[in-house]
């Protein structure tokens, strides 16, 4: 049995952190290797091995960056998102970065999702730009900064609403 190269022992886990690193950009450590359970020295391992390489950027908010876009300060509505899917990895088929307001798609059991983040002050901006989305049988999971913007929110499509602590936990919410 020939021995097998580093690449070609680490090749995919490798490639699966760059494409999660480029997708969800300042995305932290505790992140990326809840997206790769029980791998978490690997994940580290290969963090470190990417910055070695100059593949990857780790900012001063911890966050990782591609390589040259690194920013002053994360886009901490992507990181909450990142953590809300997370929370549905375990029946998510497929996720993707979205754009303005949606921070994140991603399929489950067939059907599409939008985590959809509105920061304090911004509902009615995201409600007027949601708004105007026709019908399309997505559900969105609305991400927000504090409970105290859900009523001043109503678009098509929102299957409820969730904060995110700095920790990383989320809780949800319906409205009445």
């Amino acid at each position: 049995m020939p021995l097998r190269t580093r690449a070609e022992i680490y090749g995919k886990e490798a490639a699966a952190l760059l494409q999660e690193v480029s997708l969800y950009p300042g995305i932290r450590e505790g992140q990326l290797s809840a997206f790769h359970p029980g791998k978490e020295g690997t994940v580290n391992n290969l963090l470190a091995h990417l910055k070695r390489q100059g593949r990857i950027a780790e900012g001063e908010d911890g966050g990782f960056y591609p390589y040259g876009e690194c920013p002053w300060a994360s886009d901490s509505g992507m990181v909450r998102a990142v953590w809300v899917l997370l929370d549905f990895m375990d029946r998510v088929e497929y996720h993707s970065s979205g754009d303005f307001p949606v921070k994140i798609v991603f399929f489950s059991n067939g059907e599409m999702y939008e985590i959809v983040h509105v920061a304090e002050g911004q509902e009615a901006l995201v409600s007027h730009a949601m708004g105007r989305c026709r019908e399309d049988g997505s559900h969105r999971i609305v991400l927000v900064d504090v409970p105290g913007q859900i009523p001043m929110l109503d678009f098509p499509g929102i299957t409820g609403f969730c904060t995110v602590d700095p920790a990383g936990d989320v809780s949800y919410y319906k409205k009445r």
